[in-house]
């Protein structure tokens, strides 16, 4: 089984914010592969599907994005999953809107769902897709990932978004360093 699992915030005040970005990945993938992300399973919202003979298995932790890790751990565990069948989508700080970055590895960069994934899996060893949402200097970082994207921004915001979701649909079908080795340059 493939776990793909996009990193966000429950809750209607956090739908459109820029740290609910890996959440808005999978909702566009559940369409796109027509899986329902609505069961609740592993302090998730889950979706299982099959895509070309391979069982996939959609998240969207409801722990908040700081504990992340915690829904993760428990798909891990419950479905005896191996690290390299992971997939995270989250928001980077560090990438400008517009712009994604796959790796097989890595810290976590200063992003905390990501450091609670780190820390619950004892390992930084799994596929992630980072997908940026730059920063604005003049606005304490807390506001600017849970505030919304300007205007100017949403058209490459929506690019973005469905970069992620073809790099994670071609992931399930392909080895991710090929997927990587495509997507990483555009």
């Amino acid at each position: 089984m493939k776990l793909i699992v996009g990193l966000g915030n429950p809750g209607k005040e956090y739908e459109a914010t820029r740290h609910n970005t890996g959440f808005m990945v999978i909702d566009e993938i559940a369409k796109a592969l027509n899986i329902t992300v609505n069961q609740k399973k592993h302090k998730a919202l889950i979706g299982k599907g099959i895509v070309q003979n391979e069982s996939v298995m959609l998240m969207k932790p409801q722990t908040f994005m700081n504990l992340s890790g915690e829904a993760v751990r428990a798909a891990v565990d419950f479905y005896h999953l191996d690290l390299e069948d992971i997939l995270i989508i989250y928001d980077d700080l560090d990438l400008p809107v517009g712009k994604i970055r796959l790796r097989e590895k890595g810290s976590a960069g200063g992003q905390n769902g990501m450091k609670n994934i780190i820390t619950h899996l004892h390992s930084q060893e799994f596929n992630r897709i980072r997908v940026g949402i730059g920063k604005d200097a003049n606005i304490p970082v807390v506001d600017y990932v849970l505030g919304k994207f300007r205007k100017e921004e949403a058209e490459a915001h929506h690019l973005a978004i469905e970069q992620a979701k073809q790099a994670a649909i071609e992931s399930i079908k392909r080895p991710f360093n090929e997927v990587m080795s495509r997507y990483n340059g555009k």
